[in-house]
């Protein structure tokens, strides 16, 4: 008798919720992710929490916005909570609508439920449009506009994605209220620590690191471990650490896999000098840009120099 094919098991992934969400949009653009289990959660502590427990195999959550930088709750969490990894990154541009009840108008509102992060993005068009209203703070701009729809918010309208309008019957109040039409927002996909996605040219590698103490240039010393490798920085933050006051830990990206020989090097010089540092992955850019450097900086030549200083220790000739 034949076997019975073995069908493998459905992976589940979770995002910030309910349907509809800029977190389903990121995770609708994971390959892999597609005809799995999607799992709604409420906040980024939750779908971290799902990873490390095993109840998810990966989590999706927003790390940056191109206007108002990283989001802290997830810079914080990452640096906090052990056994996790990041293995990609996507891009999603922001735009938000302005929706309210079935039937509501414009001109009927005065209480405005959104999150904070997007309520400071439309400020400009809401004080232009609706120069009366009050903003009443919500945990996700989705679940702010199901709360006025079904009656527990006192709301008028809800600043949505527009992905809101494919999923409830909202009245669709006006498009485009955010201030900036460039804006995007970087989320990326974690899971549970394992080998780094193979190296592609096109790599971000991130890291959280804390000064060994508080004098002059420290910040400085931390910085030259990637400047005198060629390794560009494309965002570096401070978070507090949280256990005295002017204690701070750095969130970095640098542009590289730490297989490349002189991030792994780099990588080396910052573990000497910190006294915690929390490898958070090396994985593909969303946007696939090829990293250039100097010829200095390649693989070879570190290589090489390594080479070169074995022969010294061994008492080989130099040519």
């Amino acid at each position: 008798m034949t076997p019975e094919p073995t069908v493998p098991a459905r992976r589940t992934y979770s995002y910030l919720g309910p349907a509809g969400t800029f977190t389903e949009a990121a995770l609708a653009q994971v390959p892999e992710a597609r005809d799995q289990t999607w799992h709604p959660v409420r906040n980024v502590g939750e779908a971290l929490a799902d990873v490390v427990s095993g109840r998810s195999d990966a989590a999706m959550i927003a790390i940056e916005n191109s206007i108002d930088g990283g989001v802290s709750t997830a810079q914080d969490a990452l640096a906090t909570m052990p056994g996790l990894r990041i293995v990609g990154e996507y891009l999603v541009p922001v735009n938000f609508v302005l929706v309210g009840r079935p039937g509501a108008t414009l001109e009927g509102v005065s209480l405005v439920a959104a999150h904070p992060v997007a309520y400071a993005q439309c400020l400009g068009w809401l004080s232009g449009n609706l120069p009366a209203h009050a903003h009443l703070p919500a945990a996700s701009n989705v679940a702010a506009a199901l709360d006025m729809l079904d009656g527990s918010s006192q709301a008028d309208a809800a600043i949505a994605p527009p992905g809101i309008l494919e999923h409830h019957d909202l009245q669709l109040l006006a498009r485009s209220v955010g201030d900036n039409p460039n804006a995007v927002t970087r989320f990326v996909l974690v899971s549970r620590p394992g080998t780094p996605p193979a190296p592609t040219g096109a790599d971000k590698t991130s890291l959280i690191a804390e000064l060994p103490d508080d004098h002059p240039g420290a910040l400085l010393e931390l910085l030259e471990q990637f400047s005198t490798r060629g390794i560009n920085l494309s965002l570096i933050e401070s978070r507090p650490i949280g256990d005295a006051l002017g204690r701070y830990r750095f969130v970095i990206d640098a542009d590289g896999h730490i297989e490349d020989e002189r991030m792994a090097d780099a990588l080396l010089g910052v573990r000497r000098f910190s006294p915690r540092v929390t490898f958070l992955g090396s994985y593909p850019r969303a946007d696939r840009a090829i990293i250039r450097y100097p010829d200095r900086y390649s693989d070879e030549v570190f290589v090489e120099a390594r080479d070169w200083l074995r022969g010294l220790l061994s008492g080989e000739p130099e040519d």
